[in-house]
């Protein structure tokens, strides 16, 4: 089966910055909803056409994955709002950020902890790998058509490519 739109694409991979630096291995295959919110576009396009056992080789520059770093989503927030158990890398999401914080600071962003400080914290409502150059090998490991539940949900239920915080403290990439 060719891969198209409203398809369920079965991946493995080797994500890398630039310099060669792998950011993650993805070894055993995970879904992903072609056509929904689980892949970036870019990635959608270059699988057009493929099938099982393709291996593809993808140049993202920052504005093709996760955008440029914006340092306007970069907040010094008091120390004394924050749990006594905080650390760096911790996530919160904007709309749970705690009374007192930043009005600015945007409710639909995902914050991760970068610094501590006696006084203050860090919050950063980037993506781990904004403003970075990717180089991606994936490889297809299967392809076929996706249910009903999945096209509706528009998602194979991979979260990789969207912004949510990591389930029970997980800071894998995927």
């Amino acid at each position: 089966m060719e891969i198209t739109q409203q398809c369920v694409v079965a991946l493995t991979w080797i994500l890398k910055d630039t310099l060669g630096d792998e950011l993650d291995v993805l070894d055993e295959p995970v879904e992903f909803l072609v056509g929904g919110s689980d892949l970036l576009a870019r990635i959608e396009e270059a699988l057009q056409g493929h099938g099982a056992g393709a291996t593809l080789s993808l140049h993202l520059e920052p504005e093709d994955a996760f955008g440029d770093y914006q340092e306007q989503l970069l907040f010094l927030e008091p120390r004394s709002l924050f749990p006594d158990d905080l650390e760096e890398g911790m996530t919160f999401e904007g709309s749970a950020l705690p009374a007192g914080c930043s009005p600015s600071a945007p409710r639909d962003a995902l914050y991760t902890v970068t610094e501590i400080y006696p006084e203050h914290v860090v919050l950063d409502g980037n993506h781990p790998l904004a403003g970075i150059a990717l180089r991606l090998q994936l490889t297809v490991q299967g392809v076929r058509e996706a249910t009903e539940e999945e096209i509706g949900r528009g998602s194979a239920g991979t979260g990789f490519f969207r912004i949510q915080p990591p389930p029970s403290g997980n800071t894998l990439l995927h």
